[in-house]
């Protein structure tokens, strides 16, 4: 196989190690427009797991660099003159000259063409003459934007500035720094990679580098303003530049990686922030897959399909982690109002891959120190010889109501009722997952009309044999499981009623019995859907007093919390979002507009329920559509509803529109709820694929919310949260027809 690479970095270069190593009858020829040790930047970050995996993959060149490496193992976090350290985390520096130079030599020792100085040949002519040609052109790849449409190519130039330069200071750590001025907040991220040799990387929002008066090129200037600003984290030492010009970073994704047999590799076809460290990995790692699938290959495009869907995951994951990482680092300022223990913690986790237990593992002393910290906020008297409780087992109050826990279960819509009727079904699901522990038990969304249900099955709450139903259910929990709340979510689903059990067809129309349906706007959830009407001013009345009366009955079955549902394209989220509010009165345009029929509902349900009962409610922080609600105003909807009376927000997204585009992935809707808490200055509930106890107590002990709702965790295991205190140390007590059970079985 003859194989072109295009471009000399990291990437490139170790393709063609990895290539003549498996096969020295390949032949491979880099071309690099520039001198291999003229690269620009300093320091390249590995963790130790990353240089396993290099090791591996070939030990000759993971030796060479070994022997060039500095490492460490501690972060320290200096912010409001403090410093916090955590260790155990194992990374290595190495200069990217030295690195460069090492896979330049391990290259050319193996029968590599090297080209430097050179332009390669247009990509047709190479794709004439070599069976494989390999764009490593890196972040600005001339090769990419040429074909940016077949590969399906986006570039999102993140708001920040950020300046690459370098200190002799000798870091002892991982070192971060946040410093306030007049002109903003700037953030260093420091290491030391060799003798003597530190990278020293400042960044800064957009507002505070233009309020410095700071070019983006007059280096001079950058190192003078830079040196005065961080010199007592300089202690003496100078900054140096190399090509050091104030940048946005961009973040590349690519649809396809490849077209023919042309592949893209590393940062020419995806980028992860510099946050987490990850570009020369990415790009080393790529080289390590790419050589795998290509050993044997006849079908050189076939074997880049491969490639890419084998590879594409685990990319994924770490743009994933690195879009919260850059994300959180954006938006530091929203953090000043956290201590500098928690502010610490939460650098530590912001990517969403450092779990609760993960980083007890590194550092349990660290972890101890912030459940203590975390206890003592919630008010735990300490118990002498027992550890402080995780967070997820220190109580929490809203208003009269006291839960033991922070795990909610959240609603789940179970279409199993009979005219609303909830009915034996409902009483095992809800009554389960009390028993199983949970602070606060929600109920699925229960509607305040018969034509506000989604489906036949959905219950409600709007007759007296519901309120029956409900109350039996209640009641049940309150003898069995007496420390557990229970709370009703209250909705109409307006433009999504009258359809299907979602089994039989999630969202599609009923076949017959369908009933009249409305919403903000006469927009059809699909054309296939029943069209609603555009609500007039009578159809609000009702609706409102129809939530007023289903707060009494709610009241009455004995409910100690009601959540109102303005999320997921229901009847009053469609008046929320503009993707689904398209009306010309005074209910639509502006968000002022768009939120005064929600805001009227929810003050007067606050008026009818009692003041010693908290009330919250469910919003979708994003419509993931370009045209829908913005994260600016989501926070503004949040700080609406707390002004209205609404005690804490449950921050959900998305379901408004079929035309959805959601960004899955793990805690992926704790973002949403980590911004609302602090820029909105609500209580949060954070919900969406949080699986375990270590996300859980990660995202409480970050400040990221003060409530955690869990689904699936749940329906895989009513006893999860019971399971999960046991499973730290800290068993809850079982009822009384368990724990006699228990105490039997220890007898015999």
């Amino acid at each position: 196989m003859k194989v072109a690479i295009i471009g000399g970095g990291p990437g490139g270069l170790y393709l063609a190690i990895l290539l003549r190593r498996a096969n020295p009858d390949t032949q491979v020829t880099i071309w690099e427009r520039n001198k291999i040790e003229d690269t620009f930047g300093f320091g390249v970050v590995l963790s130790d797991a990353t240089e396993g995996i290099l090791a591996a993959a070939d030990d000759v060149t993971h030796e060479a660099m070994t022997a060039l490496m500095h490492r460490w193992g501690d972060i320290d976090v200096h912010i409001n003159g403090a410093c916090i350290t955590s260790g155990g985390h194992g990374f290595s520096g190495i200069s990217r000259r030295v690195l460069l130079e090492i896979l330049r030599d391990r290259a050319r020792e193996l029968g590599t063409t090297l080209h430097e100085l050179t332009e390669a040949p247009p990509v047709e002519e190479l794709l004439d003459r070599y069976d494989l040609v390999v764009a490593a052109d890196g972040v600005n790849s001339r090769v990419r934007d040429s074909r940016a449409g077949r590969f399906g190519a986006t570039v999102d130039l993140r708001p920040n500035r950020f300046v690459w330069l370098g200190t002799t200071r000798p870091f002892p750590s991982f070192f971060f720094s946040f410093r306030q001025n007049a002109h903003g907040l700037w953030r260093a991220h420091a290491y030391q990679y060799a003798e003597g040799e530190s990278t020293f990387i400042v960044e800064t929002t957009e507002e505070a580098w233009q309020a410095a008066g700071l070019a983006e090129d007059d280096e001079a200037a950058t190192i003078a303003y830079c040196e005065a600003l961080f010199a007592e984290e300089l202690e003496g030492h100078r900054l140096v530049a190399n090509r050091s010009i104030w940048r946005q970073f961009p973040t590349v994704k690519c649809r396809h990686w490849s077209d023919g047999r042309l592949v893209l590799l590393g940062d020419s076809a995806h980028t992860a922030h510099f946050s987490v460290g990850s570009g020369t990995k990415l790009a080393m790692e790529d080289a390590i897959e790419l050589s795998r699938v290509l050993q044997g290959a006849t079908d050189v495009a076939a074997a880049l399909r491969t490639y890419e869907t084998e590879r594409r995951p685990g990319v994924e994951s770490v743009q994933r982690a690195a879009q919260a990482s850059l994300e959180w680092f954006e938006a530091t300022e929203r953090y000043d109002d956290l201590e500098p223990l928690q502010f610490a913690y939460s650098l530590l986790t912001r990517s969403l891959r450092i779990t609760h237990e993960n980083l007890r593992t590194r550092d349990p002393a660290f972890v101890e120190r912030v459940e203590r910290w975390y206890a003592d906020k919630a008010g735990v008297t300490p118990v002498a010889g027992k550890t402080s409780p995780p967070p997820f087992l220190t109580p929490f109050r809203l208003r009269e109501m006291q839960l033991v826990n922070r795990i909610v279960v959240s609603p789940m819509c179970q279409y199993s009722a009979v005219d609303g009727v909830p009915n034996d079904w409902h009483l095992q699901h809800l009554a389960s997952r009390a028993i199983g522990g949970a602070g606060l038990v929600m109920t699925e969304m229960t509607d305040v009309s018969a034509e506000g249900r989604i489906t036949p099955g959905c219950t409600g709450i709007y007759s007296d044999a519901q309120v029956a139903g409900w109350k039996r259910i209640v009641d049940f929990v309150r003898a069995h499981a007496p420390d557990t709340r229970m709370g009703m979510q209250l909705g109409h689903a307006g433009r999504k009623a009258a359809t299907r059990l979602m089994w039989e067809g999630d969202n599609e129309p009923l076949a017959q019995g369908a009933w009249p349906i409305m919403s903000a706007s006469a927009i059809a959830w699909k054309p296939e859907n029943q069209v609603p009407r555009a609500m007039t001013r009578g159809d609000m009345d009702r609706v409102r007093d129809e939530f007023v009366e289903a707060a009494g009955r709610a009241h009455a079955s004995g409910f100690d919390l009601i959540e109102l549902h303005l999320a997921h394209g229901y009847l009053l989220a469609s008046f929320i979002s503009p993707v689904t509010n398209r009306r010309a009165d005074e209910y639509g345009g502006s968000l002022t507009n768009r939120m005064r029929f929600p805001l009227e509902v929810v003050r007067a349900v606050r008026a009818a329920w009692p003041a010693d009962k908290p009330l919250t409610a469910r919003v979708s922080a994003t419509d993931w559509h370009p045209d829908g609600l913005t994260g600016e105003e989501s926070v503004e909807v949040a700080r609406l509803l707390g002004a209205a009376g609404v005690d804490a927000v449950d921050v959900s997204a998305g379901q408004t529109t079929p035309e959805q585009r959601p960004i899955y992935g793990r805690a992926f809707q704790t973002p949403f709820a980590d911004r609302i808490r602090h820029e909105a200055g609500v209580v949060t509930m954070a919900v969406g694929n949080i699986q375990s106890h270590e996300d859980v107590n990660a995202i409480l002990a970050a400040g990221r919310a003060d409530l955690v709702l869990m689904a699936r965790a749940h329906l895989w295991d009513p006893y999860w949260t019971r399971h999960a205190a046991y499973a730290l140390g800290h068993p809850m007590e079982w009822p009384p027809q368990y724990e006699s059970l228990n105490n039997y079985n220890a007898r015999i």
